[in-house]
């Protein structure tokens, strides 16, 4: 009776083991940032939530799962200077970062959106297309 009992267990662990296989968190991560400074005009307030929908809507699972994260940081305020050194920042940007283990191993800014901010679909396709592109890289 208790190789029974211990054979169920074991046989429900591991099942559950399986099922739950697609819930495990990576630890790598694409951080998608969007980088403004205090004053904020039409033009970079839209660039903002043009992004911010693309991967909303391209990318529920992946921002779910933690595969993927969107940041809007100002880098005007205190503690956020050094992201202009780091990423070369010198106007309002969005900017690919890849997280493995705790450390960036790549970045990209993803720079024609001054471009495309004029044009809502294309500006999305835009950012959809380079997440899209960039992210094969999380495991």
């Amino acid at each position: 009776m208790k190789k029974l009992i211990l054979t169920v267990f074991l046989i429900i662990v591991l099942a559950g083991s399986f099922v739950f296989a697609d819930d495990v968190q990576t630890s790598d991560t694409v951080i998608v940032y969007y980088f403004h400074g205090s004053f904020r005009c039409g033009t970079c307030v839209n660039m903002e939530k043009y992004s911010r929908e693309a991967i909303q809507v391209n990318f529920q699972y992946e921002l779910d799962s933690g595969r993927l994260e969107f940041k809007t940081v100002n880098v005007e305020e205190s503690g956020n200077e050094h992201f202009v050194n780091d990423y070369q920042l010198y106007t309002k940007s969005l900017i690919l970062s890849l997280v493995k283990d705790g450390k960036e191993v790549k970045s990209k800014n993803i720079d024609k959106i001054w471009e495309l901010v004029r044009n809502k679909q294309k500006f999305i396709d835009y950012v959809t297309g380079e997440v899209n592109d960039f992210i094969k890289d999380v495991q």
